[in-house]
């Protein structure tokens, strides 16, 4: 799942700790929807806008849905990319394709969608991205808008 747009997709880098291995010493196959999930909120971070700063407004992100395949384990000391490339910009939600390398030999590891959709924080209830971060989102690249009200 490459860049739909040729555009080179947002990446967080961070390392495999022990907390995030399992016996057999591989990365645990959850952990790799954390580090996407940290990626996606260091995507927002680097457009200018904290998960703390968009509660405050009344908006949260959750995750709707997910999909993921695993190619290659990564282990204890790898130094992962971790890319967070929105492909699809809706008026309440926003469809992220995700891919985590190991960097020192480029090797694809994982890769997933996620389909994250605005709610209001005080009810859950859906509710329409802020034209700002609409904006933003859009200026920085992202794949295709869609007015298609959800």
């Amino acid at each position: 799942m490459r860049a739909q747009n040729g555009l080179e997709s947002f990446a967080h880098r961070c390392r495999v700790y022990y907390e995030d291995t399992d016996a057999g010493g591989v990365v645990y196959y959850v952990n790799y929807l954390k580090f996407m999930e940290r990626a996606r909120t260091e995507r927002l971070r680097h457009l200018g806008f904290s998960q703390h700063q968009l509660a405050g407004q009344n908006l949260l992100f959750v995750v709707h849905s997910t999909e993921a395949r695993y190619h290659a384990p990564a282990r204890l000391d790898d130094e992962l990319r971790v890319t967070a490339q929105v492909v699809e910009l809706n008026r309440a939600s926003l469809r992220f394709v995700q891919q985590v390398w190991r960097e020192k030999d480029a090797t694809l590891l994982c890769e997933g969608q996620f389909l994250v959709a605005a709610v209001r924080a005080d009810t859950f209830k859906p509710r329409a991205i802020p034209p700002e971060l609409r904006d933003a989102f859009l200026a920085d690249g992202t794949g295709t808008q869609s007015n298609a009200g959800e």
